[in-house]
């Protein structure tokens, strides 16, 4: 981060993010997750949904054709993994290691075509919020697999367990 908080990571084409504060007092804690007035993401929330990842564990790879993700994580330490396929991309080829934690709260858009993990790197489990740009459709789901141990992303997360 810079001294403005802008991001000095070089970001795959289409990923953005946008740090928010937590507001703590003597009876606990306070957090905006979303708010359109901030100008972040065009697409409204239409759906939200909730996962959570246990220590040493990784969800992915995953990728979406229809729909971007907008992940806000809640609890725990999370590394997320973004790799870019997409030829015709300004960065294709290139991997992202986002960091998120419940100290350093974002808000994180995964654009589509774009693969991505979540690998909890932290002691305790992680929560994240997901307002993904479609609702989740169940008859045909917008969701694509790589084991995390694929070949065809360069990338390891060394012991780690997970499919």
């Amino acid at each position: 981060m810079t001294t403005d908080g802008k991001p000095v990571l070089d970001l795959i084409e289409g990923v953005s993010f946008r740090n928010v504060a937590t507001h703590i007092d003597e009876r606990g804690s306070l957090v905006e997750i979303y708010d359109t007035r901030w100008g972040w993401h065009p697409a409204p929330v239409v759906f939200a949904h909730c996962f959570t990842i246990r220590p040493g564990f990784v969800k992915g790879w995953g990728l979406h054709e229809t729909h971007q993700d907008r992940y806000f994580i809640l609890f725990g330490d999370m590394e997320l993994v973004l790799f870019d396929p997409r030829p015709n991309s300004s960065t294709y080829g290139k991997i992202n290691k986002i960091l998120m934690s419940e100290s350093n709260r974002r808000l994180v858009n995964i654009p589509t075509h774009v693969w991505h993990a979540e690998h909890n790197v932290g002691t305790t489990d992680v929560v994240v919020i997901d307002l993904p740009t479609e609702p989740y459709n169940h008859a045909a789901p917008d969701k694509y697999r790589l084991p995390i141990d694929t070949p065809l992303i360069p990338y390891s997360f060394g012991n780690a367990r997970g499919w």
